[in-house]
């Protein structure tokens, strides 16, 4: 067993493919976990995940999320105690909409392997990121 302390860093460790900022926390061999930041009037630009799933908590800020498995489509308003998962292989992409930064925390399953994970797809919004 290994023990894992993490301090949030004031910065973004990377960006994600979809434009928002990533700062890493933690992982174990099942799962990573992350804090996802998109500014006040910043739209993602829309991925579809190859094989991870995630599970996203909102802590902060106001937004929508757009999540679509091919079959439907919804939109999903995302703010301080929402939680939602995005399944392997659906397109999504979301967006802030308040005056104060969106703030998500996301588990991944397995642990994020790198960017080619996220391929571009189709979303509903113009991307600002």
């Amino acid at each position: 067993m290994s023990w894992q302390t993490h301090r949030c860093s004031s910065e973004p460790d990377v960006v994600a493919p979809d434009g928002s900022e990533i700062r890493l926390l933690t992982q174990i061999r099942a799962a990573s976990m992350v804090l996802c930041t998109l500014r006040p009037g910043q739209t993602t630009r829309a991925v579809q995940h190859r094989g991870v799933e995630e599970l996203w908590y909102s802590i902060s800020g106001h937004g929508e999320l757009w999540r679509s498995d091919g079959m439907r489509d919804e939109i999903v308003s995302l703010e301080p105690g929402v939680a939602v998962n995005i399944p392997a292989a659906a397109r999504f992409q979301f967006r802030c909409t308040g005056a104060e930064a969106l703030e998500i925390v996301i588990a991944t399953a397995p642990p994020w392997p790198g960017d080619d994970e996220a391929r571009p797809a189709e979303g509903v919004w113009p991307p600002s990121v």
